[in-house]
């Protein structure tokens, strides 16, 4: 089941870029990348690390389609 997420949008509002979003959760500007093309679904503990780092819910952040 596909999934999209608004990893990128949050990203560009909190002014991060992929390297500076990957470091601070503990994870490469490649794994990031991945993830906003949607190459990469992230497990269950990076994306809540993710939408902790926004202050947004995870349902927020991943949607399934």
């Amino acid at each position: 089941m596909p999934v999209e997420n608004s990893v990128k949008k949050y990203r560009d509002e909190k002014g991060f870029t992929q390297a500076g979003l990957g470091e601070a959760v503990s994870v490469s500007r490649q794994t990031i990348n991945a993830i906003e093309t949607g190459r990469y679904e992230p497990s269950l503990e990076l994306g809540l690390k993710l939408a902790k780092q926004f202050g947004v819910s995870v349902e927020q952040l991943f949607v399934l389609t």
